[in-house]
């Protein structure tokens, strides 16, 4: 065997390389930290959805609404006029 060739028991090359407990502990922080953020994304999966069915619902509201005023408008005109013929001398001045 020639000189050159055996490895160096080196502190420095111990210490450059991680162990297999810090990989072991450096995958489990990384799990935990998934974990984490998948269960994050959950929750705002969850809150997307809540929201967009109370958009969905307002929505709606606003519709109804919509209709309930052209319909309150046009039963406003529909009296206007019936005072108007009534009241021929009121609806002049």
């Amino acid at each position: 065997m020639c000189y050159g060739q055996q490895q160096s028991l080196s502190p420095d090359r111990h210490f450059n390389r991680p162990s297999r407990i810090d990989n072991a502990l450096a995958v489990d922080n990384l799990r935990v930290r998934l974990a984490e953020t998948e269960a994050r994304l959950e929750r705002a999966r969850a809150r997307e959805a809540e929201l967009t069915r109370r958009l969905e619902e307002m929505k709606r509201f606003v519709s109804v609404m919509e209709i309930l005023e052209s319909y309150l408008k046009q039963r406003f005109r529909e009296q206007q006029e019936y005072v108007a013929r009534l009241f021929p001398s009121l609806s002049a001045k």
